[in-house]
C-alpha cells in the first residue's frame, strides 16, 4: 500500500486513472447524494469519480460497492438514479479519502485487490465482500494514532 510506484493508467474498460496520459481535465457531473464529483468524462469515458481515481473496471468496481456491473454503466451514462449507489459508494468514498491521507492515492486501486497479511491474507476488496469494512476503518485508525498493528 505504501508503494510510489505507478501501474499503468489504462484498463479493460478504457477508463484512464488521474493523471495518466494527456494532461486534460476531466469534465464532471455532479450525482444528488453521492460524495465527490459524481460522474467524470474524459474524452468518451465516463465514470463515477471514485472508480476514475481508482483506475478500476466496472466488474471490480461494483465488487466494492455492491452492486451489479450494469448498474454502474447506467448510472454513468446517466440514464439511471444512484439510489442503489449512495450508502456503500459514499463509505467506500469516505474510506477512500481517509486512506489518501496516509498511502499515496495512486497506489490504493491496486491494493484493494492484493492479499494482505493484516487481513489474514484476504485482499482488501474481499474485507468489504464480507461485509467487515470495519476492519479497513481500525486499520486506518491504527495508522492515524501511530499504533503498532
Amino acid at each position: 500500500m505504501t508503494t510510489k510506484t505507478k501501474k499503468p493508467a489504462s484498463t479493460k474498460r478504457g477508463v484512464r486513472k488521474r493523471g495518466a496520459g494527456k494532461k486534460t481535465s476531466p469534465v464532471s457531473r455532479k450525482i444528488a447524494g453521492l460524495q465527490g464529483q459524481g460522474v467524470v468524462q474524459l474524452g468518451g469515458a465516463r465514470a463515477l469519480e471514485l472508480r476514475y481515481q481508482l483506475g478500476m473496471a466496472r466488474p471490480v468496481f461494483g465488487r466494492i460497492v455492491n452492486v451489479a456491473e450494469r448498474t454502474i454503466a447506467k448510472v454513468e451514462s446517466g440514464g439511471e438514479a444512484a439510489d442503489k449507489l449512495l450508502r456503500p459508494y459514499n463509505e467506500v468514498y469516505r474510506l477512500w479519502a481517509a486512506l489518501c491521507e496516509l498511502v499515496e492515492p495512486e497506489s490504493l486501486g491496486q491494493w484493494f485487490q492484493l492479499p494482505n497479511e493484516s487481513f489474514d491474507g484476504l485482499k482488501p476488496i474481499e474485507v468489504i465482500e464480507r461485509g467487515e469494512i470495519d476492519r479497513l476503518w481500525d486499520m486506518v485508525f491504527e495508522l492515524q494514532s501511530g499504533m503498532p498493528g
